[in-house]
C-alpha cells in the first residue's frame, strides 16, 4: 500500500494547502464561531422579547377580565339588588318605580369601566317586566351557549364565556355569575351577565406587535379567540390540537392561575426564522468576508507561483512528447533561476537525442527496410514461379475434352472450378460487389451439388437494391463452405442452405442458414471465445479471417452473430454498413 507523501503533491497545491491550513481554516472557524454566538444571542433576545409581548397581551386581557370581575363581585354582595330581583311586584307601576330607583343607578356605573359594554340580569321572577337589561330565564336562554357553558361552575365563581353577538356568531364575550349570595326558601334564580365591548379582544390581542399567531385557550384547550385568519374561532368549538403547524414553529405559553380563568392560557406561535431575521445581514457579511479571504489570496498565490508552476508544466509537456519521439525544443526566454537552467538542460538533451536518432537509429531502419525489400523480392520471384494461367489452361483443356465426350455435367463443374480459382488468384482486390460474391458462391454450390446430388439443396434471395453494394472480398463464402461441409455433409438426410441478402435503410443484412447437424454447446462457446483471440488463429481459420477483416474494414460499425443448435443447424447473421 502506498503511504501518503507530501512530496507527491504539486508545487501549486502545496502552497494552497499551506494557505488553507494556516490562514483560511482558522479565519473561517473564527467567523463560524462568531456567527453561532451572535445567532444564539439574538435568538435568545428575540425569544425574551416575544415572551414579554405575549405576557403584555395576557396582562391586558387579565386586566379587562378583572374589571368585569370587580363589578360582578360588588353586585354579587349587594343586598338591594337581590331585593330588587326577589320582590313580588303587585303591579307594573311598582316594578317601574323600583327599576328607576335602584337598577338605573347601578346601570349607570357600568360605563365607568371601558371594557364592559352592558349589564344584563336574568331571573325567573314572573312579576318583573323583562326589559331594559332585565331578561327572563326561559327555554331559549337555557338552550343558549353561554348558559350551558357556565352552568356547572358559575355558582362558585364568575365564568368567562362566549355568546352569540350581532353577527350571529359566537364572537361576543361575557362574564356570567350566579346571584346566590343571599338565598331564602322562596328565592328565585338570578344570573348576572357583564357583556364585554365588541372590539375589546381585537384591541388586546393586536395592540402589541407579535410575529405570529395568538390563541386564547380555555381549560379544555378549545380556541376561544385567535388572531389567525384561517381559524374560524367564532363558528363554534375548535380544538387547538386540530391546528397543524410546521416543524420550524416556536410555541410560547402564558397560563392564568385565577379561579375564574383556571387553566386558561394564551398561546403564541411564531416561525423560528423570524427570530433570526436580524442575523441574516451578519451572516451574509461573514460569508462575503470569508470568500474575500479565500479568493484574493488564492489568486495572488496563483499569480506568484505561475513563474514556477507554468514553466514546470511546460517542461513536463515537452518531456511527454519525447515518449512519442517528438524532440521539440522549449522556446522562450532563458531565465536564470533553477527552472531556467532545467529548461536549458532539457533542450541540450533533446538536441543530442535527436542527433543520435538521425545518425544511428534511422540508419538502422534504412538497413532493415532494405532487407525487407530484398525478402519481398524473393517472395515475388517465388510466387511468379507458379503460373496460374497454366492451371487455367489445363482445366479448360479438360473441360473441352468432356464436352467432346458429351460429359456436360463434368464440364460444368470444371468450368465452375476454374472460375473459383481465377477469382481466388486475383490478389490485392479487397472489395467486391454483392453480385460478384454471389457469383462465386453459386460456383461453389454447383460443385457441392455435383458432389452430393439431391442431398444438398440451396436457395439464394438477394434484394435488388443490395446487388450493387460493396463488401469485403470473400466475406460470405467461408460460411457457405462451413454450412456445406460441416453442416449438411455429416447428416444422413437431405440438407438445405438458405442465403439471404437484404437492404434495411443504411445497413446490409446478410444471413446464411443451414439445417445441418449444428454444434454442441461447449464447441459453440469455445468458437465464440476463440474469435476474440486475435493473436492465436488456431482452428476455424476461415471464420476468424472473415471476422478480423470485417473488424479491420468497419472497426466497430458492424454486427456479427452466430447461432447454432445441435441437431437443428447453424445461422450466421452479418450486418454491415450499406456502401455502393
Amino acid at each position: 500500500m502506498n503511504l501518503f507523501n507530501f512530496n507527491n503533491i504539486g508545487l501549486r497545491n502545496k502552497l494552497l494547502i499551506i494557505y488553507i491550513v494556516s490562514v483560511f481554516i482558522p479565519i473561517t472557524l473564527t467567523h463560524i464561531a462568531f456567527y453561532e454566538i451572535t445567532s444564539n444571542n439574538v435568538r435568545t433576545q428575540k425569544m425574551n422579547d416575544i415572551s414579554l409581548s405575549l405576557k403584555q397581551i395576557s396582562n391586558d386581557f387579565r386586566t379587562a377580565i378583572d374589571d368585569a370581575v370587580e363589578i360582578s363581585s360588588k353586585l354579587y354582595t349587594e343586598y338591594e339588588l337581590y331585593n330588587f330581583l326577589e320582590t313580588k311586584y303587585e303591579s307594573s307601576i311598582d316594578f317601574i318605580h323600583a327599576y328607576y330607583n335602584y337598577y338605573s343607578r347601578i346601570y349607570k356605573e357600568v360605563p365607568l369601566f371601558s371594557t364592559v359594554r352592558s349589564l344584563n340580569l336574568y331571573t325567573n321572577n314572573d312579576s318583573v317586566i323583562y326589559a331594559g337589561g332585565v331578561n327572563k330565564i326561559d327555554t331559549l336562554v337555557k338552550e343558549s351557549h353561554w348558559y350551558k357553558d357556565s352552568e356547572s361552575i358559575r355558582s362558585s365563581y364568575p365564568v368567562l364565556t362566549r355568546r352569540i353577538g350581532e353577527s350571529g356568531k359566537l364572537d361576543t364575550f361575557s362574564l356570567i355569575r350566579e346571584m346566590d349570595y343571599f338565598t331564602t326558601k322562596d328565592s328565585t334564580q338570578k344570573i348576572l351577565e357583564l357583556q364585554f365591548d365588541i372590539g375589546i379582544m381585537d384591541r388586546i390581542f393586536h395592540n402589541v406587535t407579535f410575529p405570529g399567531d395568538i390563541y386564547l385557550l380555555d381549560e379544555k384547550e378549545t380556541i376561544e379567540y385567535s388572531t389567525n385568519p384561517k381559524v374560524n374561532w367564532s363558528e363554534g368549538n375548535i380544538q387547538y390540537d386540530t391546528i397543524t403547524f410546521s416543524k420550524d414553529m416556536l410555541v410560547f405559553e402564558v397560563p392564568f392561575n385565577v379561579p375564574y380563568l383556571n387553566n386558561w392560557k394564551v398561546v403564541g406561535v411564531a416561525q423560528e426564522k423570524v427570530l433570526l431575521e436580524e442575523v441574516q445581514g451578519s451572516r451574509n457579511f461573514i460569508l462575503y468576508f470569508a470568500l474575500i479571504n479565500l479568493v484574493f489570496p488564492s489568486l495572488f498565490i496563483v499569480y506568484i507561483t505561475s513563474s514556477l508552476h507554468v514553466r514546470i508544466l511546460r517542461i513536463l509537456k515537452h518531456m511527454r512528447k519525447v515518449e512519442d519521439q517528438n524532440f521539440e525544443l522549449i522556446k522562450g526566454v532563458n531565465y536564470q533561476d533553477e527552472i531556467g537552467e532545467l529548461t536549458q538542460a532539457f533542450n541540450r538533451m533533446a538536441s543530442k537525442i535527436k542527433r543520435l536518432i538521425n545518425e544511428v537509429y534511422k540508419a538502422d531502419i534504412q538497413k532493415k527496410d532494405l532487407e525487407l525489400q530484398r525478402k519481398q523480392a524473393q517472395l515475388s520471384a517465388l510466387q511468379s514461379q507458379i503460373n496460374p494461367h497454366f492451371l487455367f489452361n489445363v482445366l479448360e483443356t479438360i473441360r473441352m475434352r468432356s464436352i467432346l465426350k458429351n460429359e456436360e455435367e463434368t464440364a460444368k463443374i470444371i468450368h465452375n472450378m476454374a472460375k473459383m480459382l481465377r477469382k481466388s488468384f486475383i490478389w490485392g482486390k479487397d472489395w467486391v460487389s454483392v453480385d460478384e460474391e454471389i457469383y462465386l458462391i453459386k460456383c461453389f454450390l454447383e460443385i457441392q451439388y455435383y458432389r452430393f446430388d439431391d442431398k444438398m439443396q440451396y436457395h439464394i434471395d438477394v434484394d435488388p437494391e443490395a446487388r450493387k453494394c460493396i463488401i469485403p472480398n470473400m466475406s460470405l463464402i467461408p460460411f457457405v463452405e462451413n454450412a456445406s461441409i460441416h453442416g449438411i455433409e455429416p447428416i444422413k438426410g437431405n440438407g438445405m442452405i438458405n442465403i439471404s441478402i437484404k437492404r434495411d435503410g443504411d445497413t446490409l443484412i446478410c444471413q446464411i442458414t443451414d439445417n445441418g447437424q449444428g454444434m454442441e454447446k461447449e464447441e459453440f462457446e469455445q468458437l465464440m471465445r476463440s474469435i476474440e483471440q486475435v493473436e492465436n488463429i488456431g482452428e476455424h481459420v476461415g471464420i476468424k479471417n472473415v471476422y478480423y477483416r470485417l473488424k479491420l474494414h468497419y472497426s466497430n460499425h458492424f454486427d456479427f452473430k452466430v447461432k447454432s443448435v445441435e441437431g437443428e443447424g447453424t445461422t450466421v447473421k452479418i450486418v454491415l454498413p450499406f456502401q455502393k
